[in-house]
């Protein structure tokens, strides 16, 4: 079971489109080296499962969708055909796919977002863009959470 992936770190991409995984998470992932990465289906970012992630989600989608109806069928090839298996070198670094770099416009330098049991790549100073007003978050927060304490008293 993947363990939960949390905080951020920022990184340097090099020439050749490679980044090291931040200590912090290759820490929580011990001896794990073969990822799974895709471009977000919502945001501009990259998604990064680690395997145990990434069979957990394709279990799901397989659960979801009936390989005898075309349109999820579809679906589950363009999920899985927009994929990329990626393994970290022993030092931790790992080889972004040019056509990824390109397709968010990732620059020289990065940002690792821990986001439970896979990891997010922005393009540095991208992410704050995808995030609501703190008065906001605080309000949205309270409201999903009493709602969820009266779900649990029921």
């Amino acid at each position: 079971m993947t363990p939960s992936l949390i905080g951020n770190s920022d990184a340097k991409v090099d020439a050749k489109g490679r980044a090291f995984l931040p200590a912090t998470f290759r820490r929580l992932l011990g001896d794990e080296k073969v990822f799974y990465l895709r471009k977000g289906l919502f945001e501009d970012c990259l998604v990064l499962y680690p395997a145990t992630a990434w069979e957990s989600t394709i279990s799901e989608l397989r659960e979801q969708l009936n390989p005898w109806v075309r349109e999820e069928d579809m679906i589950f090839r363009q999920f899985v055909a927009e994929a990329d298996r990626i393994e970290l070198e022993d030092n931790g670094r790992m080889l972004i796919p040019k056509r990824y770099l390109t397709a968010i416009g990732i620059g020289a330098e990065i940002r690792f977002i821990g986001r439970d049991t896979t990891i997010e790549i922005w393009p540095l100073g991208k992410v704050e863009e995808t995030f609501v007003d703190a008065n906001l978050f605080a309000s949205k927060m309270e409201q999903l959470m009493k709602n969820a304490r009266k779900n649990i008293e029921k």
